[in-house]
Formats: C-alpha cells, sequence, structure tokens
C-alpha cells in the first residue's frame, strides 16, 4: 500500500495561539461581542466566548484604522509589482509546488483553496477547488492581494504573521465583516537559512469547512515546504563549496573562508573563519544566516567590497559562479592583514570617488589586485605615471583610479587624450594649444591645449609611443618647467598636471631603436606599472562574462544568458588578444544574437573555436617528456587512436557532441577540448 502523502506522525502540533480551544464556538456571541468592541473599543462582556488571539488581532486591526464594513483586500499589486514579487520568491514557489498538488489530494472535493503568500501577506499563488477559488474574487483573495492585518484586519494569513504562530480564524471571528462568511487557516513557512518567516501556507473556504486538524494540514503542509526549502539551500550549498575549491590555490592554510549564497548570507565558514572573525568584527556574531551582503532579489551587487560592514572592507571577497552566473561569494579573512594602499586620510568625496573607479575596474584576481593596488599607492605623489599593456586591458580606466585617488577637492579635472587619433600635424596645437595663425588650419583667436584644460587634475596621454620625434621635446618641457608655451607663442603659461601617460609598445626598445627619447622615456617612467593581460588574470574571464552580461541585458532589456559548461570551458582558455574589450564586443554580441537565451559552443563565433589554446596530451602533462624519440612515437600513435576513435564517435552521432560525449564516457567540456585539440594539430 501507497504511504499516504502526509502523515502526523512525529509531529508536535504548536496550538500557542489557540489556547483557547476548550471554548465553543458560538456565531451568535462572537458577533454581539465584536459589536461592541467596535462600539466601545472593548469586549464588555467577561464571558463573551472570543478567544485571546482574536481579541488582541481585533485590537490591532482596530489600531491599523482598518475598515471592519470592508468586503476583503482593497490592495492589489500591479501586473509589474506581482511579477517582481514572484520572481523575487521564486524559490519559495519552486518548493511549494509539490505539497499543493499532495494537499490538493488530501483535500479532495472538499470546498477548500490553499494560498501561499510572500512574507508581507501578499498573495503569489492558490489552488484548491475551483469553485472555491472563483469564490475567492468576490473578497479579493486573489494572486496579487494583500492580507496582512494592517490591510484586511483578523485573518488567517495576517494573523500568523503577526503572531508567528500557526493559527485559525472562525468565520464570525474576522474583524472585516465582508469576510465572515469564510473560515481560513494559516501557518507561517521559515526561512532554513535565518528562521525568519518567508510566507504563509493557507486554507480557506466556507465556514462549513472548518476542522481542528486542519491546523495539524496546514503546519504539515508549511513543515514540508520547508523541508523543500532546505534541500534546495543544502544543494546550492555544495555548488558554491565545489565553486570554492577552485579559488583555494591563493589561500594559505591559516586563512578563515566565509562563503555566502546569492542573497548574500552566510551558509558555511571553517574553524579558522570563527578566530579570525573575533579580531576583525567584535561587534557581530559569524554565525549561519547572518547578512553580510546587500542583495537585490537574490542579486549580489558588481562592487562585493563596497557591501562589506566597514571592519571588512579590507578582506578578500571573490565571487563564485555556477554555470557561469554568480550565485554567491566567498570571503576570505586573511592570517595576514592586507596592506592598505589608501590615504591614511581621505575626505568622503575621494572615498567614494576611488571606490566608484574601483568598481569599473571588475575582477578579482590576484594580478588584477596587484595593479591596483600599486596604482592607488603610485597615486599619493605627484610624479608621472606610466601605465604599460596591451591593447584593450583597461588602461584608462586605471588612469581615472589615479584621478580619483588623488583628488583634494574632488573638483579636480580629468583629460583624457589618445595622441595616436589624431594626425601629426594636428597634435601638438592639440596637446599644447596655438597662438592666433601660429599654422596652417589654426584658429585666428587662438586655443588652449589639453595640458590648460587638465590644469589642477590628471591628464591621460593615451598611446604615448605614437607622439612624433619632433614633438617629444616640447612634452618633456612642459614637464620639467610645469609651464606650456602654445604654438606659435613665447609666453609661459603655468601648469600643473599630474600625468599618466598609456603604451601598449615596449618603449625601451622603442627608445633603443630611436624612435622615443630616452631622456622623456626616463622622465614619464618614473613610476611604471604593467597592466595584466586578460589571460594572465586567472578566474576574471568568468566574473568579466557575468558583469557584461548583466549590464547588455539590461540595455537590451532582456534575460542574461546563460552558458554551457563546454562554452564557458572554451572562453576560459582562449588567450583573449583583445583582452577585456575584446571579451565586453563578444558578449554584446551574443547578447544580442543568441535566440535560446543559451549559450553553447555553436554560438561562438568560428574564430574562437580555431584559437581555443589546444591542451597538451595526458602522457606528455605527467611525464612532461617531448613526443620525439620512441616513447613520443608510442604518445602519438596513441593520441591518433584516441583521435579516430574520437572522430569516429561523433560521426556514428550525426555530429551530435553531447551523445558522442555520452558514448566516449568524457564530459562535453573535454570532448570539446580534444576536437579543438586534434584540429589544431592540422
Amino acid at each position: 500500500m501507497a504511504k499516504p502523502p502526509f502523515s502526523l506522525e512525529g509531529y508536535r502540533i504548536p496550538d500557542a495561539t489557540d489556547a483557547e480551544q476548550g471554548q465553543p464556538y458560538d456565531e451568535r456571541e462572537t458577533n454581539r461581542a465584536w459589536e461592541d468592541f467596535l462600539t466601545f473599543g472593548d469586549l464588555r462582556r467577561e464571558n463573551a466566548l472570543v478567544r485571546g488571539v482574536i481579541e488582541k488581532s481585533w485590537q490591532r486591526s482596530i489600531n491599523s484604522g482598518v475598515n471592519a464594513h470592508c468586503k476583503g483586500s482593497n490592495l492589489v499589486a500591479s501586473p509589474d509589482d506581482l511579477y517582481e514579487l514572484r520572481l523575487k520568491n521564486d524559490d519559495l514557489l519552486g518548493s511549494s509546488a509539490q505539497t499543493f498538488r499532495r494537499v490538493a489530494e488530501v483535500l479532495g472535493d472538499a470546498a477548500t483553496m490553499l494560498v501561499i503568500t510572500d512574507r508581507n501577506g501578499v498573495v503569489l499563488d492558490v489552488g484548491g477547488d475551483q469553485r472555491t477559488i472563483d469564490a475567492g474574487h468576490d473578497i479579493r483573495l486573489e494572486v496579487g492581494a494583500a492580507w496582512g492585518e494592517t490591510v484586511t484586519g483578523t485573518n488567517g494569513i495576517g494573523t500568523a504573521l503577526v503572531t508567528g504562530k500557526p493559527v485559525h480564524v472562525h468565520a464570525a471571528e474576522h474583524f472585516s465583516e465582508g469576510i465572515k462568511a469564510w473560515t481560513c487557516v494559516g501557518s507561517p513557512i521559515r526561512s532554513p537559512i535565518d528562521g525568519s518567516i518567508i510566507g504563509i501556507i493557507d486554507f480557506s473556504g466556507p465556514q462549513a469547512i472548518f476542522h481542528r486538524h486542519n491546523v495539524a494540514l496546514a503546519v504539515i503542509a508549511a513543515n514540508h515546504i520547508e523541508l523543500a526549502l532546505s534541500e534546495k539551500v543544502r544543494l546550492e550549498r555544495i555548488r558554491l563549496l565545489e565553486a570554492s575549491i577552485s579559488r583555494m590555490p591563493g589561500m594559505g592554510s591559516a586563512d578563515g573562508v566565509v562563503i555566502l549564497d546569492r542573497f548574500g548570507r552566510v551558509v558555511h565558514h571553517n574553524d579558522m573563519a570563527s578566530v579570525r572573525w573575533r579580531r576583525i568584527a567584535q561587534s557581530r556574531d559569524l554565525t549561519i544566516g547572518t547578512q553580510l551582503l546587500p542583495s537585490n532579489e537574490g542579486l549580489l551587487g558588481k562592487e562585493l567590497a563596497s557591501g562589506l560592514p566597514d571592519e571588512l572592507r579590507d578582506q578578500r571577497i571573490e565571487p563564485l559562479l555556477v554555470d557561469g552566473v554568480v550565485k554567491g561569494a566567498m570571503l576570505v579573512l586573511a592570517s595576514r592583514p592586507r596592506i592598505s594602499s589608501a590615504a591614511p586620510q581621505v575626505s568622503p568625496a575621494t572615498r567614494a570617488a576611488i571606490m566608484s573607479a574601483k568598481e569599473a575596474i571588475v575582477g578579482c584576481s590576484d594580478a588584477l589586485q596587484d595593479a591596483v593596488e600599486k596604482v592607488e599607492r603610485a597615486a599619493l605623489g605627484r610624479t608621472a605615471i606610466l601605465l604599460e599593456g596591451e591593447t584593450g586591458v583597461g588602461k584608462e580606466l586605471f588612469a581615472r583610479l589615479v584621478h580619483a585617488a588623488s583628488q583634494k577637492t574632488g573638483k579636480e579635472p580629468f583629460v583624457a587624450f589618445n595622441c595616436g587619433a589624431v594626425s601629426k600635424e594636428l597634435l601638438g596645437g592639440e596637446l599644447f594649444g596655438h597662438a592666433p595663425g601660429a599654422y596652417t588650419g589654426a584658429t585666428r583667436e587662438g586655443k588652449p591645449g589639453r595640458f590648460e584644460f587638465a590644469n589642477g587634475g590628471v591628464l591621460s596621454l593615451d598611446e604615448i609611443g605614437e607622439m612624433p620625434l619632433d614633438l617629444q621635446p616640447y612634452l618633456l618641457r612642459v614637464l620639467e618647467e610645469r609651464a606650456v608655451y602654445r604654438l606659435g607663442d613665447n609666453k609661459p603659461r603655468p601648469v600643473d598636471v599630474r600625468l599618466v601617460a598609456s603604451t601598449n609598445r615596449n618603449l625601451k626598445q622603442e627608445v633603443a631603436e630611436g624612435r622615443f627619447r630616452k631622456d622623456l622615456y626616463f622622465r614619464i617612467g618614473v613610476v611604471k606599472i604593467t597592466i595584466p593581460p586578460l589571460r594572465e588574470r586567472l578566474g576574471d574571464v568568468e566574473i568579466l562574462i557575468d558583469h557584461f552580461n548583466r549590464q547588455f541585458a539590461e540595455i537590451y532589456s532582456t534575460e542574461p544568458l546563460r552558458f554551457e559548461a563546454a562554452a564557458m570551458e572554451i572562453l576560459r582558455r582562449y588567450s583573449w588578444p583583445g583582452n577585456v574589450r575584446e571579451l565586453r564586443n563578444l558578449i554584446e554580441n551574443l547578447v544580442l544574437m543568441t535566440l535560446t537565451g543559451v549559450v553553447t559552443p555553436r554560438e561562438l563565433p568560428e574564430d574562437f573555436l580555431e584559437a581555443a589554446p589546444a591542451q597538451p596530451s595526458p602522457g606528455a602533462l605527467q611525464t612532461g617528456r617531448d613526443t620525439t624519440g620512441p616513447e613520443g612515437e608510442e604518445i602519438a600513435r596513441f593520441d591518433d587512436m584516441e583521435r579516430r576513435a574520437i572522430e569516429r564517435a561523433v560521426a556514428n552521432a550525426g555530429g551530435n557532441i553531447a551523445a558522442a560525449a555520452e558514448k566516449l564516457g568524457l564530459s562535453r567540456a573535454t570532448l570539446y577540448r580534444k576536437l579543438h585539440q586534434y584540429r589544431s594539430r592540422t
């Protein structure tokens, strides 16, 4: 015999809100007591048959200004707001779906409707008897309607929310006259993380449906939903722990680790974290469920560090990605404190400017953070800074960070200029300005140059290596004398400008080959900082994909894309010659062109598949041997056999990579890697 959907065995049914269950329900007496209560504000009869939980709720209803003669809810969410509410409560709705079906089987054709609400009593879903659901429209007991006590007075949903316990409200016990023909039973649903109420499950119908066991049924239903939520949280926790493993190599054995879920709540921490925590954040406890990061409907903010409490801002925090989407974060409480690179005393405006500039530099890799810290330290001085890095690494973002970190008033100008963007003939006038009619094409009035516009602030000169040799002495003179001479004018104009020069060239080699002045090179390169290419930023590809995915989804009003593991693996191993700019352009293309919302290897441009770097064969990885000589020939023969087996499996599967991978006993990611590996050799 099949087990029943629900069993009372092992459950203790709370009855704190129904302590007066021994009192008989008398509808006439209850109505008289209600009328007295509306008239006098209390119960005039000492023997009034009104339970304490109901009397207290009536009092709250009066204090809240609820209309005692209203006919149900008068507050219904708009379609857009309801969509957002359901999205925000997706976990609750998903976990309650099976319970809804099972309770409906228990109730059979009883005239009862089931209701799920959010933490504020707004109805998210209804089920059960269709005739009762239709009747519920008369009192606005429907999806989107608010049933908190402050809206509709005493009722199973609102009163259970206030008391935090299961409660039944029988007919005349309702505060609002328009719903006194109904009976309802509500039971809170609590979060498995922190125990807070996240919703209510309610059974409602005509007063004839009332039975004491309905309270027990509501409690058990709520318990089953909580169990489903707990299992979901457990699985998410496992996936976050798995995602955190890839971040472990950069950590020390004495570091504390705290794992946060997508709501910014603590779901796991190691023993060392508790030790570190007591020293760092003495004002708060480190417990499961503690909210450390703000979250918008289960989406963590772009800049994780800025959301941490002040005492944790200097700690390392990294996003954790599951299926290419940020699903949590890992906070590392280091055994050795990080060196703060910011100035000891900065104004709130400067601190906000620095935070904004750092938010624009997306990534958490050690290589990137090292460059950020160097730039912040260098910004404390006044000398010129030379930023070296490949095209597309984001050198201007680092120049803006210099500007933000060196501000005093918050009004200092930032001027960016690309030396390779104008002709050599016009470059001098653009940089230094010109006197009236100084050269062909010059204005009659004369014009200030970029140095004068940047006076008091920062001038960012990109592609400094493109500056012609004959203009380089002018730049050196400005830097040495801290004054600019407009072309065709001998009058010095004092300027106080912090120069940040950027280049994708090897200026040292340019000097050796006579294309760049040595004295200028040493003048602008007092502080040289290399911005790492994307291929050297371990873990940042996934973070940037998520960042641009969200950004372009918002711009184009679409849902963010999902990336198959095989596609993500290809992007992770790609060398990114165009760096962050190339990745940004790719994601924008995918957001616009991907029809299914899921990115598979087929959606990636062909050059990405062809350029994906070949991985060494397992034998070569393990032995480190060359493929020449007898042993190498044996490995080559093995590779050839493997290649033919893979090609045969793919052909037999009609080109279906997933089917071929299953036949070969490989993951799709491994099969794609091997296909590209062998293709690159042909």
